[in-house]
């Protein structure tokens, strides 16, 4: 039987519409503990998608990557918590009075909920990033922005699994690190450029993957996420 930590380590990404979202919830209670809401089913269906998977026994993972001013950060960050989020996210290029904002809403909420910041997204490399003005290299710019995040007091941040070692040096031991651009071995990389499988993502210090299509997309999304589960058990 599965190690219930290695069913908490695996967020399942439902990057769907309503019906599919519902279904594959469905399939998933009592295997998943995680669920991630993004902004293709946020913006279709508004707090109440959180609401229901929360009813159905499910942590969400809300990314919607708040950037903005601190006043509507710290607003959005409040109404996402009132849905009943466990963990949201914000770009840490909004600075860190930006982030500070969001967490004092969740400290004022509260909740236990988790605030998280986004450093580079997973489907950047060199190029694209050095397209966005930034000079210095993809790792370096990790570094920098994390550091912010832990200034701001976030829970921790968002990353590739190849800086995951880099960051539990830099944010210790009980930073979360939630790793997207997971794949596990002979799976399709779709838009992400900066990957690795379950198992050296853990093993490089990430608390938490979030893999959408090599479940969402399998043939069978249970077993799917089962195989994975295992690998880190």
């Amino acid at each position: 039987m599965l190690d219930a930590e290695a069913r908490e380590r695996v967020i399942v990404a439902l990057d769907c519409d309503r019906e599919e979202a519902l279904s594959l919830a469905d399939a998933l209670s009592g295997h998943a503990k995680w669920l991630k809401v993004g902004m293709t089913l946020y913006y279709a269906e508004g707090p109440q998608i959180v609401e229901i998977f929360k009813l159905l026994g499910f942590k969400v993972f809300l990314d919607l990557k708040f950037h903005d001013i601190p006043h509507q950060v710290q607003g959005a960050a409040a109404s996402a918590v009132e849905a009943g989020a466990d963990m949201i996210t914000m770009h840490a290029v909004g600075g860190v009075p930006m982030m500070q904002a969001a967490q004092a809403a969740v400290d004022e909420s509260g909740t236990e909920a988790d605030t998280l910041a986004i450093t580079v997204l997973t489907s950047m490399n060199e190029e694209t990033l050095a397209q966005t003005g930034v000079s210095r290299g993809v790792g370096e710019q990790v570094r920098a922005l994390a550091a912010c995040a832990q200034e701001a007091g976030l829970s921790g941040v968002v990353a590739s699994p190849q800086e995951a070692a880099m960051l539990r040096e830099l944010l210790g031991p009980d930073a979360l690190i939630v790793t997207p651009g997971v794949r596990p071995v002979g799976a399709a990389l779709g838009d992400q450029s900066r990957v690795a499988t379950p198992a050296a993502a853990i093993s490089a210090g990430a608390s938490h993957l979030v893999i959408g299509r090599p479940i969402t997309r399998a043939a069978d999304p249970v077993a799917a996420f089962e195989e994975i589960a295992a690998e880190l058990d």
